[in-house]
């Protein structure tokens, strides 16, 4: 009896027609090539991802090596960063740290990672080793063996206008490596 009944239904077919009483069209959007891009590949794209490294660098005994960016309260621009990265030849402490000083030493300059591009970065830098002074709170600690770290924040660590980040990485007698990658808007 049921199978009687569905012979007896005109419109069982599951795609409906342009002139049913029911009819809807479906809109694919895609449009090839698909691409998907992460916020620090649109921010490279944009001029707006810089670089920053310490080099390879030696560091004495009982010092750390030391980075650090400055976003000026003035600047207009929020910086987020992306990675923290390097390498220690021997095991090291790595310290993120909210705020600091670092006297003396260098002022690495950021690179655009659009290669060719003119925007520069807002932020100052620092760099040496020693100890890190002034006031600052611990935000990671990280023991580390000799070799490679990497630590991705994809945008989650985050330095507005007014604020510093510092990066301390020993204790010495090694060669060590920091390397920050960040985005600017």
């Amino acid at each position: 009896m049921v199978v009687r009944e569905v012979e007896e239904i005109t419109n069982y077919n599951v795609f409906n027609q342009s002139n049913g009483p029911l009819f809807t069209q479906l809109t694919n959007t895609f449009s090839a090539p698909g691409i998907e891009a992460s916020a620090e590949s649109g921010a490279a794209a944009a001029g707006s991802f810089f670089a920053l490294t310490t080099n390879n660098s030696s560091i004495p005994s009982n010092q750390n090596l030391l980075l650090q960016i400055i976003n000026a309260a003035g600047s207009g621009r929020t910086i987020r960063i992306s990675s923290i990265l390097g390498g220690a030849t021997a095991a090291a402490t790595l310290v993120i740290y909210s705020g600091g000083t670092v006297t003396a030493g260098s002022t690495p300059v950021p690179v655009n990672t659009l290669l060719g591009n003119a925007n520069a970065s807002v932020v100052t830098t620092r760099q040496n080793t020693g100890t890190l002074g002034g006031a600052f709170t611990s935000l990671i600690s990280i023991p580390l063996t000799a070799g490679m770290y990497m630590l991705d924040f994809n945008g989650a660590l985050v330095v507005p206008p007014g604020q510093t980040l510092s990066i301390s990485l020993g204790t010495g007698n090694q060669t060590a490596a920091i390397n920050l990658s960040w985005w600017e808007f």
